[in-house]
């Protein structure tokens, strides 16, 4: 009877999980990296908290998963002193080993259990920034004038702006 008992285990347990849930995973190692090194980033899952921050490079692990059938997105924002911010969209991707359900994990794996875990989906490994160099907004030879208004001829003070 025992030997039965063992014997049986392994079928509950095929037929009680998903093929991604046993031999994936549902949170994954993301790597941050920019050149130049030394940026600050941030995590920002879908509603635009920050879950993470950090300096590249750097290791973060996030969740595949957002809930049942939905895949987690995350916005990274790259700030360095000196550089244009540069923002990446991560996005999850279906796991190969999802789409084994049909063969090995059944109904349940594939309708119930990797969806509600979050093991359907893996994200990319990393997130790279190549960052510009910021611009000068003015050019080094400008130069500012400043004129009394009543100096200005009708044309020119009809193209004028009324800033408040």
């Amino acid at each position: 009877m025992k030997i039965k008992n063992y014997m049986l285990l392994p079928l509950v347990a095929v037929l009680t999980t998903g093929c991604a849930s046993i031999v994936s995973d549902s949170q994954y190692p993301v790597s941050m990296t920019s050149n130049p090194t030394g940026a600050n980033f941030e995590v920002r899952n879908e509603q635009g908290r920050v879950i993470h921050q950090g300096v590249t490079p750097g290791t973060v692990t996030l969740k595949a998963g957002d809930g049942f059938f939905s895949g987690a997105n995350y916005t990274i924002v790259f700030k360095k002193e000196g550089y244009g911010d540069q923002t990446n969209t991560l996005s999850p991707n279906i796991d190969g080993w999802y789409v084994a359900n049909i063969l090995f994990g059944g109904l349940i794996g594939l309708l119930i259990v990797d969806p509600a875990t979050g093991a359907m989906y893996k994200l990319p490994a990393s997130s790279n920034a190549t960052m510009q160099a910021a611009s000068a907004s003015a050019s080094e030879s400008s130069s500012v004038t400043i004129v009394d208004i009543s100096t200005l001829t009708d044309e020119q003070r009809a193209s004028m702006i009324r800033v408040m």
